[in-house]
């Protein structure tokens, strides 16, 4: 071994050895320097590609919610904005009996205090307001407060009770802010419903809350037992609303808000007037100051169910059970108590909705086929509308 390294080396004294162990460390302590200046590198590299990577599909959608988040308030805050001024609020005044009054020692004629509070839409800058019918009735006094805080005492031009709907009339000082009203019938269920109002009285005046259409063309019977159709709205209403707009994400009263469903179980369950109905109603009320509504001339005894047709032994377990008005021109064409109308116009009639319906579909003096069943027999009869009486 000796003699090789000579010769390898030209001739020099041999070198000592390394070591084994050495070795290992020195070769451990490259790996350690390499490895770190790698890792270095890498860190570089990938904090760079990280900082010029385009956001991922997460982050858009966050991106996109947050932006449509932002204009869905916008749009809320411009509809308040713009409607808010034309809405007013609207307290029913009565005499009301006093303790003392009761037992005749005080005034005879009472005090008058507010009976209850509502809402109204303006309808012209001259003064012409729209609200409920049940948010007027009984009123010894109406009194009107606007956006502004200015006050005035109104006179009631119409009242509808069928539709609970009534126009009332203000003297203002000067041009008031007109709500703009759309079309009804172009509502989409899903859409942004915005209503304003005044729930709970004068301290909760001027509320805007929020939701969607949720129905429509519902049928809903007040307590009153008026059968009315309307507009379904998740947007909360509340006593006071009555009477204030409904509207859409352009600013557009779409309808009258008037009833909600309260009972145990039940939420977000509001109903609303559709503009188009409000308009034709109160259009005609600031004309004529009452709604003329054909009649057929007959009193409703009670819907034909079958469980009404099985204790009464009927032959029909549907349509509408009558008695027609003394003098009334049903009468006058030979209809009897006890007659079941089944058809008018050879459409089926089973409830005292689809009757009212098919006959305020018609105008005073319109003839109408009627088809009745009387025992075994059917019958038909033509009947000239009457106008309704109140």
């Amino acid at each position: 071994m000796d003699n090789y390294l000579q010769d390898f080396e030209g001739g020099r004294p041999p070198r000592r050895p390394f070591g084994l162990m050495r070795t290992l460390v020195l070769c451990l302590c490259c790996a350690v320097v390499s490895a770190a200046i790698s890792w270095s590198m890498c860190s570089t590299m990938l904090d760079g590609q990280s900082a010029n990577a385009a956001p991922s599909s997460q982050d858009n959608n966050a991106v996109t919610q947050s932006a449509a988040v932002t204009q869905a308030d916008e749009n809320a805050i411009s509809v308040g904005e713009q409607v808010s001024p034309a809405v007013v609020f609207i307290s029913n005044i009565q005499n009301v009996q006093t303790f003392m009054n009761y037992y005749g020692w005080g005034n005879s004629t009472g005090v008058e205090a507010v009976a209850s509070t509502g809402s109204g839409v303006i309808y012209s800058a001259d003064g012409y307001i729209i609200t409920n019918n049940h948010v007027v009735a009984g009123a010894e006094k109406i009194s009107v407060t606007l956006y502004n805080g200015d006050s005035y005492i109104a006179e009631v031009v119409g009242t509808d009770e069928r539709t609970d709907l009534a126009v009332i009339k203000i003297e203002p000082d000067e041009k008031l802010t007109v709500a703009k009203f759309g079309d009804s019938s172009e509502l989409v269920v899903g859409e942004t419903a915005i209503a304003i109002g005044n729930p709970g009285g004068e301290n909760f005046a001027n509320s805007l809350t929020k939701g969607v259409i949720s129905g429509l063309n519902r049928s809903v019977t007040t307590s009153e037992g008026t059968v009315l159709t309307v507009v379904q709205t998740d947007a909360a209403i509340n006593p006071g609303n009555s009477g204030g707009a409904l509207c859409n994400a352009e600013g557009e009263v779409i309808g009258i808000n008037t009833v909600k469903i309260s009972m145990t179980g039940y939420e977000g369950m509001g109903f609303a007037i559709p503009s188009n109905d409000v308009l034709k109603i109160c259009g005609e009320l600031m004309s004529n100051g009452k709604i003329a509504r054909p009649a057929l001339g007959v009193n409703i005894l009670a819907d034909v169910t079958p469980q009404v047709a099985y204790y009464n032994n009927l032959s029909v377990d549907y349509g509408v059970l009558v008695a027609p008005a003394s003098g009334s021109m049903a009468e006058k064409a030979g209809m009897k108590t006890y007659d079941i109308i089944v058809g008018i116009d050879g459409d089926e009639i089973s409830t005292y909705s689809e009757l009212q319906d098919k006959i305020f579909a018609h105008n005073i003096g319109d003839k109408v086929e009627v088809k009745v069943v009387r025992g075994d027999e059917t019958l038909n009869f033509t009947v000239t509308l009457q106008e309704l009486e109140e």
